[in-house]
């Protein structure tokens, strides 16, 4: 009687999901726009993170940092921090850093192609990315493989498929693009097939400007327009232990005076390219992020700047990067402790350092993922689809980690608990030995009542055996294709693809613009 019961009940759903009957009522969750419910787990007491600030301070202020940029250099002289032009050392005053810390706004106004993309990045709420910055691509057809730019449309095309993804990321470099045009075309393909907020490279000025111009253009901007608002973002990565490269200096200045967003983000690994301890590393990127941050306030007061953090340990046998690690998520957490000592929207990381989308690649990465919502990241990039540390994304990958992404984001909505909710009339209803299927209490929310599973399957094994025994990942691949063969633009962006195409055009005939080193 029970599994009668429970048959009817699944070719209910089933009517309901194709659209015969009830679709009118089919869940329908908002990932859109996520606010974490969980309360920040600390790792440290509140006297030790004020000692890592303070040491941090201490460090930039007796140790100081490489900063390659001239430019740069010139504006922290006219701060009063000290600068060597020999050795490039800048040593930057607490008074400088703490000046620049109270003019940073404590929520960034992120806006998209579609009102319904826009995004309020700020401590509290809570935003996803697919992995970013892979040289290459993988999948179960085509194997590993260098990125191409018809990679990188792709995970375009899937990023924005999927609303738990909020911004639009590198995830793959399109190596078959010379780099200087590679702008042009990863610009155009975010622009046009996506209204999410889209990534700009910071690779120098005249890319930075370029690319400036084409959100410009795509958002039918005035340039006050566009100065006055948050359109794009770029990550800035300081080189471990203490220097700032040329391109990141230089954007992190473009970006300031544009009034466009930079995540400013120490890529540190604990025994390698910071101290053996996650105390120490933590400083170590505590230090070199303040670093950036100040020089983006003095670029511009009130720029706005995301505090990044990203941090874990390497294998200390091979010297390889590792994720996923109780060190990762112990550092994640410490790093959310100061972000909040300081009052600012914060990027955390995660990924995994496995070479195929296995069972060590999502265990790595939902430990990554758990770090980053326990400790209120406001921004989580590569939380789906990297693997190798970096080195490559995986499509499958995408696929069964957005799996991850959404059961979080179901965690964020409210869950009922009023008098209807609590169900005493259900109770009364069923006999003891009953069931619940055919339950009036049931019938009015079997559609809405659960998640919904992308990529899971629940049936029986021997259901799954005839069904052909996929895997997960095997299941993914007809996913990640059906969605790519079903895709559409939004039309607003797909209208910019004119203008778009003759600022190209004209660019490339004056010979595009070469990325700075």
């Amino acid at each position: 009687m029970i599994d009668e019961a429970a048959r009817d009940l699944r070719r209910e759903r089933r009517r309901g999901r194709s659209g015969e009957a009830g679709s009118e009522s089919s869940r329908r969750p908002n990932y859109r726009s996520l606010k974490n419910q969980f309360l920040p787990q600390p790792v440290f007491s509140d006297d030790q993170v004020a000692a890592i600030h303070d040491t941090a301070l201490r460090v930039l202020e007796e140790l100081g940092i490489k900063v390659l940029l001239p430019e740069a250099r010139a504006i922290f002289a006219r701060a009063g921090a000290l600068v060597d032009e020999d050795s490039q050392v800048v040593k930057i005053g607490r008074d400088v850093v703490t000046a620049a810390l109270a003019s940073a706004p404590r929520s960034i106004p992120a806006r998209a192609g579609g009102r319904s993309r826009d995004l309020d990045l700020e401590l509290g709420t809570m935003t996803f990315l697919a992995g970013c910055g892979a040289p290459n691509v993988t999948d179960l057809e085509r194997g590993r493989r260098p990125g191409t730019l018809q990679a990188f449309e792709d995970f375009i095309r899937l990023v924005q498929h999927f609303d738990v993804l909020h911004m639009l990321g590198p995830c793959v470099e399109p190596q078959d693009v010379d780099t200087r045009f590679r702008h042009y075309a990863t610009g155009r393909a975010q622009l046009t097939l996506s209204d999410k907020v889209p990534f700009v490279f910071a690779r120098g000025t005249p890319q930075v400007e370029d690319s400036f111009e084409m959100v410009r253009l795509a958002r039918d901007l005035s340039r006050d327009e566009f100065l006055a608002g948050a359109y794009c973002y770029t990550v800035i990565n300081t080189n471990s232990p203490r220097q700032l490269d040329i391109p990141m200096a230089q954007g992190i200045i473009d970006f300031a005076r544009a009034g466009q967003i930079s995540i400013i983000t120490p890529f540190c690994l604990a025994g390698a390219m910071a101290p053996i301890t996650v105390a120490g590393a933590l400083t170590l990127q505590h230090a070199e992020a303040l670093a950036g941050l100040t020089l983006a306030q003095l670029a511009r007061p009130g720029a706005p700047v995301v505090y990044g953090s990203f941090s874990s340990n390497v294998d200390m046998k091979s010297g390889a990067p590792a994720f996923g690690t109780p060190e990762h998520v112990k550092a994640t957490l410490g790093a959310g402790q100061l972000a909040r000592f300081t009052g600012l929207p914060w990027r955390s990381g995660g990924g995994s350092a496995a070479n195929i989308s296995d069972a060590q690649a999502a265990h790595e990465t939902q430990f990554a993922l758990w770090g980053s919502v326990l400790a209120g990241a406001t921004v989580c990039i590569h939380a789906a689809g990297w693997l190798e540390g970096g080195l490559s994304v995986s499509f499958e990958k995408l696929i069964t980690d957005i799996e991850a992404l959404q059961t979080v984001a179901e965690l964020c909505a409210k869950t009922p608990g009023d008098e209807d909710a609590i169900g005493f009339e259900a109770i009364a209803e069923v006999q003891p030995g009953g069931h619940f299927f055919s339950a009036a209490h049931t019938m009015t929310r079997y559609r809405t009542a659960f998640y919904e599973p992308l990529v899971a399957d629940w049936s029986n094994f021997g259901n799954w055996t005839q069904s052909g025994g996929k895997t997960a990942t095997e299941r993914a691949t007809g996913i990640w294709k059906r969605i790519l063969s079903d895709f559409q633009p939004p039309q607003s962006a797909a209208a910019t693809a004119g203008v778009l195409d003759e600022f190209i055009a004209r660019r490339t005939e004056e010979g595009g613009a070469a990325p700075v080193s």
